[in-house]
């Protein structure tokens, strides 16, 4: 059995060693063949400082706590920390979900492809995910690291 409270416990004194107050609520996980995936919602009076440029802290912060989990529960399944600060990443998802339908609209009406800016993994796949159910668009993701980006294009 996974302990709430210890990955509870966990964040706070993380974040609590890197001087920021938070509140932290883990929320129900899910567990399956491929993995654990434990949502946690933190509150914080400086965000910002939390998240960083383009969510690059935070996504730092999600690398080392999951690894921290990981080995603290002694789990040998996958583990898919998902941290969100201020609900900083649902935002985000739900901006690129319209910025998805959108472009997908533009691009089935001029049937021209479009890219889209570079995106981390978390954030190419709500694009995927938003418009897999279309049939007058596909998407695809480009690149490499950094540069990998979603590109928007007309179905044949």
């Amino acid at each position: 059995m996974i302990d709430k409270n210890l990955i509870k416990e966990t964040i706070e004194e993380f974040f609590n060693k890197m001087s920021f107050d938070v509140e932290v609520e883990v929320q129900d996980f899910e567990e399956d063949e491929r993995g654990i995936s434990i949502p946690v919602d933190i509150k914080s009076d400086s965000p910002q400082s939390i998240i960083g440029y383009k969510g690059e802290t935070l996504n730092s912060a999600q690398f080392i706590l999951k690894a921290i989990i990981k080995r603290k529960l002694n789990l040998e399944k996958r583990v898919y920390l998902n941290l969100d600060v201020n609900n900083y990443k649902q935002k985000k998802i739900d901006y690129l979900k319209e910025l998805a339908s959108s472009a997908a609209d533009d691009v089935a009406l001029i049937r021209v492809a479009k890219t889209l800016e570079p995106m981390n993994g978390e954030e190419r796949r709500a694009i995927h995910m938003e418009l897999a159910e279309r049939n007058d668009v596909f998407t695809e993701s480009i690149g490499e690291g950094d540069n990998r980006r979603v590109v928007i294009k007309p179905a044949n």
